[in-house]
């Protein structure tokens, strides 16, 4: 039975200070809800043995080979970074959410759930001792961080994380993922973080790309209850967050067709990554993140 881990609620990473606690607070609650580690023993392989030579670390030292040979040999080993892990997040105007839109009701905003669950599984991906790196943009690119494992890297990363704003631009400049597939030279996962409230069949296309690139795609949609269920009860100035003006109306009249046209919408995402074998993950930022990491674990295990 799967543990369900209330404590890693959003709104209580939104009072703890710094990326790297909230990454770790997550990371860490998870792990220790099930009880054992699932990737030990992924990361490391043995490759061969090398005679030692001023300068080895003598804790490599086989033992045993120097009995039977008496010659000092070091074990050399392999990294298993067959897992380049590219984490992409959308940095657009609508990520800004309620909290965008000054909606008191919302405890978290979208763009910092987003944060949240990338900081999580950037953490989790590096204790597996894979390389993860980041990519955020809105109409142009903003942040860049090749995927590396090495001392430091993590922490650079969630450094640069913490000073991320949503931008102004529209969701998902799609030409952008185009390119960005073409540079991903070498196959790996690529983790696409954003509320996909964009025209879809352009983005299929970019889904097409990746998986034909070789990649394993995972699919995170960062969604808020009020743009599931429209609760809004009275008059109500709705503002687009991405250009689009401003609307006064009352949601009564407004609800069915907005919720039909929701459901098509959300449909037709899941549809797509399912015929393009991607693993999709609808987030509501209520939701704890145990939710995200399992579903990452998941992905993983299937594709080991």
């Amino acid at each position: 039975m799967q543990p369900t881990l209330r404590f890693i609620d959003p709104e209580i990473l939104s009072r703890i200070s710094g990326m790297e606690l909230r990454a770790r607070t997550v990371v860490e609650g998870f792990l220790s809800g099930l009880h054992r580690s699932p990737y030990r023993g992924f990361s490391i392989e043995f490759a061969e043995y090398r005679q030692y030579t001023p300068g080895d670390d003598p804790r490599h030292i086989d033992w045993k080979v120097f009995g039977r040979t008496d010659r000092y040999y070091v074990k050399e080993y392999e990294d298993e970074t067959n897992l380049a892990c590219h984490i992409l997040l959308d940095l657009s105007g609508s990520m800004a959410g309620s909290r965008g839109s000054r909606l008191p009701e919302a405890p978290v905003s979208k763009f910092d759930y987003a944060r949240y669950l990338m900081a999580s599984l950037a953490y989790f991906i590096f204790q597996q001792r894979d390389a993860v790196g980041f990519v955020a943009f809105d109409d142009q690119v903003r942040l860049d961080i090749p995927s590396k494992f090495r001392p430091g890297h993590l922490y650079n990363l969630l450094v640069e994380l913490e000073g991320l704003q949503p931008g102004s631009g529209r969701t998902l400049n799609l030409e952008l993922l185009h390119q960005l597939s073409e540079t991903m030279k070498r196959k790996g996962m690529v983790i696409l973080i954003s509320d996909f409230f964009c025209d879809l069949e352009p983005l299929f296309s970019v889904f097409e790309h990746l998986r034909f690139r070789g990649h394993d795609v995972l699919v995170f949609q960062i969604v808020e209850e009020r743009e599931l269920n429209f609760d809004f009860t009275r008059l109500t100035r709705f503002e687009g967050l991405e250009g689009e003006g401003i609307l006064l109306g009352l949601p009564q009249s407004m609800r069915a067709h907005y919720l039909k046209n929701l459901n098509t919408h959300l449909e037709a995402l899941r549809s797509s990554c399912g015929v393009n074998r991607i693993d999709y993950t609808l987030l509501k930022t209520s939701q704890p993140l145990d939710f995200a990491l399992h579903a990452y674990l998941a992905a993983r295990s299937g594709k080991m």
